[in-house]
């Protein structure tokens, strides 16, 4: 059986080759491209989808309240960034974040409806509700939440928390 001369080919198989291997790369880029623009819209949807969750329950809180000028109307967490010190603190991304501010605001709920003029009896309840809460498998890790500063302004309960990975010890 006789072969057909390759040689004669060989320029064509090379820019079949390179056009190949154009197409492969640019898929990969096509599709590296595609994965950041979906992360970010998904991130995007997450934060939106706390905010509107924020919005409702201020707003049902604030309808509720709309008569009462001396209660805790609403609760804004926020954590708080130590100073010259990342080492301790764990990068937390927003979906983690906002995770944690919505389990700090789930157990301080107690507090919605409360007189603001009796907030140094709640204050104390809650240091303890918080000091060194443990929130178990937030996005597949555990983190402690610690209460560092209480402040009511405007019938909103302010919190600054610090958060620190949780060491689970030897199981």
């Amino acid at each position: 059986m006789r072969l057909p001369p390759f040689e004669k080919y060989t320029k064509g198989l090379q820019m079949f080759g390179m056009l190949l291997l154009g197409m492969v790369v640019g898929a990969v880029v096509y599709n590296s491209l595609y994965q950041a623009q979906f992360e970010a819209l998904i991130s995007l949807k997450s934060e939106l989808e706390i905010q509107l969750e924020q919005y409702e329950q201020d707003i049902s809180n604030l309808k509720e309240f709309k008569h009462q000028h001396t209660v805790i109307k609403s609760i804004l967490p926020r954590i708080e960034l130590e100073a010259g010190q990342n080492a301790g603190r764990p990068q937390l991304d927003k979906m983690t974040e906002a995770e944690l501010i919505r389990r700090i605001k789930a157990d301080l709920s107690v507090f919605i409806g409360q007189s603001i003029y009796e907030i140094d009896s709640n204050a104390q309840f809650a240091r303890k509700l918080l000091s060194k809460r443990v929130y178990n498998e937030v996005l597949e890790k555990d983190y402690e939440v610690e209460v560092k500063t209480m402040l009511v302004v405007d019938n909103v309960l302010q919190l600054w928390v610090k958060v620190r990975l949780h060491d689970r010890g030897p199981s």
